[in-house]
């Protein structure tokens, strides 16, 4: 029971989610992003385990999909996460959909819209099945209307976006008054670059920074080099106080990647490390040609 509680108040310091391989699934934080590829449309599907072994420990299951819209430039798609920290479950269900304008060249701006709900249950009742204690006799159960927004400028060799994908609508009472920093607007700043070091080895740097309201800036940084855009291997830095290691491999229209993270102060967390794993499957009519590593 200790550990459920320490798990759930440790929670509530952190941002609403954040994971090391963002720079290849970026849909959850800018929808707009669905766009990138063109006329190729995509699934694709995270697990990220925390402090692996603990009970309760805190545990994201991620999947996104969407399907282009190629007569008019856009893409249409669902997004679903379900968070567990000790207690508490949130499940979030969006459908969004993008559409894309061209500047110059292969230069776009690319627009998203999303809308859905947010589905929250604290169990508290689990953590005195007698009911002797009266501040643990009621589970909270309540769900909120999402909306939210994003934009993009890229290229076939970058791409700069800033997004609000959840704003929220109405309080959830209770619920959100103990997990408030759980449920705030939080905004999105995002970019890379990919560069050709040589024929077969290309380099890609980037960032996603997260300002939300009374919680400081979170920055991640990361790197990956790939060679033949077929397996890559680079790191992530979180300004909370974390270092991550991913591989990552390419194959045809199927992408496999998978992390592991360590923190480097008291603040980033404890336990034996975070363990990520991402599966994605990109298709459309190039979807062969379509392995481009932005």
């Amino acid at each position: 029971m200790l550990s459920l509680l320490v798990l759930s108040v440790g929670s509530k310091a952190q941002q609403f989610k954040s994971f090391n391989q963002y720079s290849n699934n970026l849909v959850p934080f800018n929808p707009a992003y669905s766009l990138v590829h063109g006329d190729n449309g995509a699934v694709n599907s995270l697990l990220r385990k925390q402090f692996t072994g603990i009970e309760g420990a805190p545990t994201t299951v991620m999947v996104n999909g969407y399907l282009p819209l190629s007569s008019i430039g856009a893409t249409a798609g669902l997004m679903i996460q379900n968070d567990q920290v000790a207690i508490e479950r949130l499940t979030e269900l969006n459908a969004f959909f993008a559409k894309s304008i061209q500047l110059a060249g292969t230069q776009h701006l690319g627009v998203s819209i999303n809308a859905g709900y947010r589905f929250y249950r604290a169990n508290y009742t689990s953590l005195d099945p007698t009911g002797a204690d009266p501040n643990f006799r009621n589970n909270i159960d309540d769900n909120k209307p999402n909306i939210g927004f994003g934009v993009m400028y890229y290229s076939d060799k970058f791409y700069l976006g800033l997004s609000l994908p959840r704003l929220t609508i109405r309080s959830l009472g209770t619920g959100s008054q103990q997990t408030d920093a759980n449920f705030r607007n939080s905004y999105y700043l995002t970019g890379a670059y990919v560069f050709d070091l040589s024929d077969d080895i290309k380099l890609k740097p980037a960032t996603l920074v997260n300002y939300t309201p009374s919680i400081p800036v979170e920055a991640d940084i990361s790197a990956i080099l790939y060679t033949k855009e077929v397996f890559g291997i680079g790191a992530n830095y979180n300004t909370r106080g974390s270092i991550a290691g991913i591989l990552s491999f390419n194959v045809n229209a199927v992408q496999i990647g998978y992390s592991y993270q360590v923190g480097t102060s008291r603040i980033a967390g404890f336990g034996n490390g975070i363990h990520e794993i991402m599966l994605g499957f990109r298709f459309g009519s190039t979807a062969k040609e379509s392995g481009g590593v932005l």
